[in-house]
């Protein structure tokens, strides 16, 4: 048995479908860990999701800020977008509601130890003050909200940059709207665990007083190790403690996967993914 964890696809379903067959991927005994950002930009998000969601068991998956976006999109809670936004045969497809229901069982963080090892799976970072218990604790609890029969007022007031600092004292939405900015959108972060969420770029890129989320100094998960997407220009970046996963195969570049806990690398080239 193997564990494969894979970048972020967003709709590249044929990019996604040459890795697993040179990784060998057998959903009969090998497992499945994505990292979020399943759809949108790519061409096949709805190929992608019925894929992934017909793999049951053999798939983990955490939700990254596109597919949040699907579903704020579903329930009118944000406009779409315009140009860069592919989900349209998500929307018009007969079984479009089964899938949107998947997805808002997702959660958005993830942990398995594997031989000793503690490696936890979340899309884009997690704030130093946060310990992976924590982590799994929030995520259950933006899970409670996206499962409930008031999700759709859940996702009309969870848009949004405030507030950058995580309070334990927060009121539930600022609460969820930070879990889920740091879960999901977070590159930079001060070292007091104030998010910077405008700069994208490379990690040299950083504003003043910020350093990437995972350099910064005491937090809380740094024996831990993270699997993570999102980020793009930094590209495949693997050190003891972090599994970085986005090679930006939406733009080009490649699609990744690294087997768990052996670090096995696999990568198929996506030029034609736009």
């Amino acid at each position: 048995m193997t564990i494969w964890a894979i970048g972020d696809i967003q709709g590249c379903y044929d990019p996604l479908q040459r890795l697993l067959d040179k990784c060998r991927f057998d959903p009969a005994q090998d497992t499945l860990w994505l990292v979020g950002d399943l759809v949108n930009r790519g061409p096949q998000s709805l190929e992608t999701l019925r894929f992934l969601r017909g793999l049951g068991k053999s798939a983990v998956t955490v939700l990254g800020n596109h597919d949040l976006y699907l579903l704020m999109v579903a329930a009118n809670a944000v406009p779409r977008r315009g140009k860069d936004d592919t989900l349209g045969p998500v929307f018009d497809a007969p079984d479009a509601a089964e899938l949107l229901d998947w997805l808002k069982a997702q959660p958005l963080a993830y942990a398995e130890t594997l031989n000793g090892q503690r490696h936890v799976m979340v899309h884009a970072g997690l704030l130093p003050e946060w310990s992976v218990d924590d982590a799994l604790a929030l995520s259950h609890e933006v899970s409670t909200h996206l499962r409930g029969p008031g999700f759709a007022d859940f996702l009309q007031n969870l848009w949004g940059d405030s507030p950058l600092n995580w309070q334990p004292k927060l009121g539930a939405m600022d609460r969820a709207r930070v879990v889920v900015n740091a879960m999901t959108r977070m590159r930079f972060c001060s070292k007091h665990g104030a998010m910077d969420l405008k700069i994208k770029g490379k990690p040299e890129n950083a504003p003043a007083g910020h350093v990437p989320w995972f350099e910064v100094p005491g937090r809380k998960t740094l024996t831990d190790t993270l699997v993570v997407g999102h980020w793009s220009a930094l590209g495949l970046k693997m050190t003891p403690n972090l599994i970085a996963l986005d090679s930006g195969c939406l733009w080009g570049g490649h699609l990744t996967a690294v087997s768990l806990p052996e670090r096995e690398i696999m990568q198929v080239t996506c030029t034609s993914c736009r």
